[in-house]
């Protein structure tokens, strides 16, 4: 960052195509090279095993969810063997006719906001095969795979074994309703490596991992708050936005009491919980637009019980062709009108690669700018703007040099600060209070007359 109190002009840090760190081109983690070591282990004849993130307690971290004498059960197995200690006779498979939200459940880590994300990117194929390389097979096998995350500033690409941890022959976390699927999983345990542990996996928010999918711009919105302040139609329309722009969509339920507790309500809903939205409609009711929000719990089951859910009466009362857009099965999706929504739901998060889902203007070309760099306690670290250092902080002049008047709501520029982790496990890493305070600088022009 630049000296105290003085203004620097951003600089763009976008990743051209097929440099290191651009989507095709994603930098080593931990200067792990997938092609190379795959390479290794098929020319030797071995399986690979990932010393960064080995298959033992360490990955595992320590499960709240587990007794000690669980822990010590844990075994870490291949898929092959994982279908063979189940008598499943199917070979293994990375993934069949395509990744769906259907495909998985939730297992014993707490890690709802990132499978309520994986849904809701299952639904954007192009992003999908971003994160997740589809080409990846058991077959010329060698234990190794691969998958690939946006992490502040660029994109990277994990590698893991496939050891997956065991409970009783069954997969510990996230299981795939396939049987012998494990693209899932295998997300999960790459996931896991970059925040530490499985174990630091346990709570957070779908933005995070939306972010990570996409490396675009997230925003939360407080549901209650907007519709106590009449806003719905504007949140409806962004909903709308932002489906049609491809973003990643998810909710999540407020806790109850002093505990993080996945406690299930008479509503239906989960207690604590991160589900992702999939799809927005509206629908006839005698005559009247009904608003509907489409839901999914990634724990695959455990539905709202309320109006416009699978088994309510409402669909009776509508058009055969709407009626089509409820299934009465129970998967963890469902609908909810939009009033019902703000009220249970306390939060809703959008990812977008582009901040085009804000207005719904799909035809603007955004340009991304970066800038690294940091606080210095006593140098550039003023405090915030009640505090008399507060000129000492760095400062940024930005100039929008073309603005559309005919788009009153026009959206020119959008700042997004991210605080990056210490090395090491995403539990444990310490944020610091940071912030951005905007001024409006108004530029005249003065004319000097020179009088003789």
């Amino acid at each position: 960052m630049p000296e105290n109190g003085t203004c620097a002009s951003v600089i763009n840090l976008r990743y051209q195509d097929g440099s290191e760190g651009s989507p095709s081109n994603p930098a080593k983690y931990k200067n792990q090279a997938y092609a190379q070591l795959r390479e290794n282990c098929l020319r030797r004849g071995s399986l690979f095993v990932d010393s960064t993130f080995p298959p033992d307690n360490r990955s595992l971290g320590d499960l709240s969810s587990l007794k000690s004498w669980q822990e010590d059960e844990v075994e870490w197995l291949r898929p092959a063997e994982i279908l063979k200690r189940q008598n499943n006779s199917s070979e293994p498979a990375f993934c069949v006719q395509g990744a769906s939200r259907f495909d998985f459940g939730q297992g014993y880590v707490g890690n709802c906001w990132f499978l309520a994300s994986i849904s809701a990117l299952t639904l954007q194929k192009r992003l999908l095969a971003q994160v997740v390389p589809m080409d990846q097979t058991f077959k010329n096998y060698a234990g190794i795979f691969h998958f690939r995350f946006w992490r502040f500033g660029q994109w990277v690409d994990v590698v893991i074994d496939d050891h997956l941890p065991t409970l009783n022959n069954q997969l510990l976390s996230v299981h795939c309703n396939g049987g012998n699927e494990f693209w899932v999983p295998l997300l999960e345990k790459a996931y896991a490596k970059v925040c530490g542990s499985y174990a630091d996996m346990s709570a957070g928010l779908p933005s995070e991992a939306c972010k990570d999918f996409t490396g675009g711009v997230a925003m939360m919105f407080q549901l209650r708050e907007v519709h106590s302040a009449g806003h719905d139609v504007k949140l409806w329309n962004q909903l709308t936005n932002a489906t049609e722009c491809n973003s990643l969509i998810c909710c999540g339920t407020a806790q109850k009491g002093d505990k993080l507790v996945n406690t299930v309500a008479h509503t239906g809903l989960v207690d604590a919980h991160a589900y992702s939205i999939t799809g927005v409609t509206e629908v006839t009711y005698y005559g009247s637009k009904v608003r509907l929000v489409r839901i999914m719990n990634p724990w695959g089951k455990t539905e709202w019980n309320g109006k416009w859910s699978d088994k309510s009466d409402l669909w009776n009362s509508v058009s055969q062709a709407d009626r089509e857009k409820c299934f009465n099965r129970d998967n963890g999706e469902f609908w909810m009108e939009l009033e019902d929504f703000c009220h249970y739901f306390l939060m809703m998060f959008i990812c977008c690669e582009n901040p085009n889902f804000l207005d719904g203007d799909t035809d603007t070309q955004w340009k991304c700018q970066i800038y690294d760099g940091k606080w210095v306690a006593g140098r550039s670290a003023g405090g915030n703007v009640n505090s008399s250092t507060f000129a000492t902080n760095p400062q940024y002049r930005i100039q929008v040099t073309i603005l559309d008047k005919d788009e009153k709501e026009d959206q020119n520029i959008l700042i997004s600060l991210m605080q990056k982790p210490e090395q090491g496990h995403r539990k444990k890493r310490h944020l610091n209070p940071v912030g951005l305070t905007l001024f409006k600088v108004c530029i005249r022009k003065f004319c000097l007359l020179n009088r003789r």
